[in-house]
């Protein structure tokens, strides 16, 4: 498969919706390190080692902390736990981390963030990729966090609904459309309830395809199959090792043309993926890094939501899948795969 990027890079939000304006935006050009180590604990379910040299979150993170002036080693030293897809193993990895009096703790989505949230009300907590964060109760705002948590929020709900626009658009004469969820995450009911909501005034039926955890894949492909949606949505997280590879095997098998979140589903064969990118955010979360060090509350630290979005679309499965993706669309969308 050829990765090919647009020439002019644009924020699919500017063609199509802008879900974020007016939130205030922590400054880029901050103080320099505080003239101490900064020992910053990262909390993640993510599989494999926090590695500048093998994962993109880590080296977008340390980036951002270069060019604040921070040198790993020196001025901040990185003590990272992961749950490898076991969000059961969280609570007492964060425990750990915040008995262990770091500066800070650094999270990754919504099960690392709860579960800190739990460990302690006194470390800050810098999020990355929360979704929904004052519906979840995870903040009091976005504008006035009001406890020990900020950093980079996703609205997750407006950007569900949005997904399943984006497949309409996608694939002609769609009436019927499956959403894959997992319910065992409150940012995830949110996004279907989005869905429920925006699908009537888009002419779609949608089908609600619920587990809550990778031992009820094999029922929830038995559902869509019986209930044979003409698209997917996928709103399944955190992802263990094998569930993607099983969800997009089952779609590329069906045929059933899927958007998934950014950074899954795409690669492997599925048919469009849209979202903000993570790897943007750790790069920005190395700011709230600097001001927290440099002795700001996190109470009073805006929390941000990104307001570009990419759209990556797999022209080699929608041939596979019998069908065209319109050029309009095409044209919209930050990475093409042929």
């Amino acid at each position: 498969m050829k990765d090919v990027t647009q020439p002019s890079r644009r924020a699919v939000a500017l063609a199509c919706v802008a879900f974020v304006s007016g939130i205030v935006r922590v400054p880029v050009a901050l103080a320099k390190p505080p003239g101490h180590s900064v020992r910053i604990g990262i909390l993640t379910n993510v599989p494999g080692a926090f590695d500048p040299e093998s994962n993109p979150f880590a080296r977008e993170f340390v980036a951002g902390l270069n060019d604040l002036g921070y040198t790993p080693g020196r001025d901040v030293v990185l003590d990272y736990k992961t749950a490898n897809g076991d969000s059961a193993v969280l609570p007492l990895l964060a425990t750990e981390l915040a008995n262990s009096k770091p500066d800070m703790l650094v999270t990754t989505a919504a099960p690392a963030t709860l579960a800190a949230a739990k460990a302690t009300k006194t470390v800050p907590i810098i999020m990355v990729g929360a979704p929904d964060v004052v519906e979840t109760g995870l903040v009091a705002s976005l504008a006035h966090p009001g406890g020990n948590i900020t950093g980079l929020a996703i609205n997750a709900a407006e950007v569900s609904a949005k997904r399943v626009q984006l497949l309409q658009e996608a694939v002609p004469h769609l009436s019927r459309v499956g959403v894959l969820w997992n319910a065992s995450l409150p940012g995830m009911a949110l996004g279907f309830q989005n869905i429920e909501k925006a699908s009537p005034q888009l002419g779609l039926a949608v089908q609600s395809v619920r587990v809550t955890g990778s031992e009820q894949f094999d029922q929830a492909f038995a559902a869509i199959e019986g209930g044979r949606p003409e698209g997917l949505v996928v709103l399944y997280g955190p992802l263990r090792g094998e569930d993607l590879p099983r969800i997009v095997e089952f779609v590329k098998q069906h045929k059933i043309p899927t958007i998934f979140e950014l950074d899954q589903g795409v690669r492997g064969g599925g048919l469009m993926e849209f979202g903000p990118s993570r790897a943007r955010m750790f790069r920005r979360a190395a700011a709230y890094v600097d001001k927290i060090a440099n002795g700001a509350d996190p109470a009073t630290l805006p929390v941000e939501e990104p307001n570009e979005f990419e759209l990556v679309i797999n022209l080699k499965a929608a041939k596979d899948m019998g069908f065209e993706v319109p050029h309009l669309l095409l044209l919209r969308a930050d990475r093409v795969i042929e």
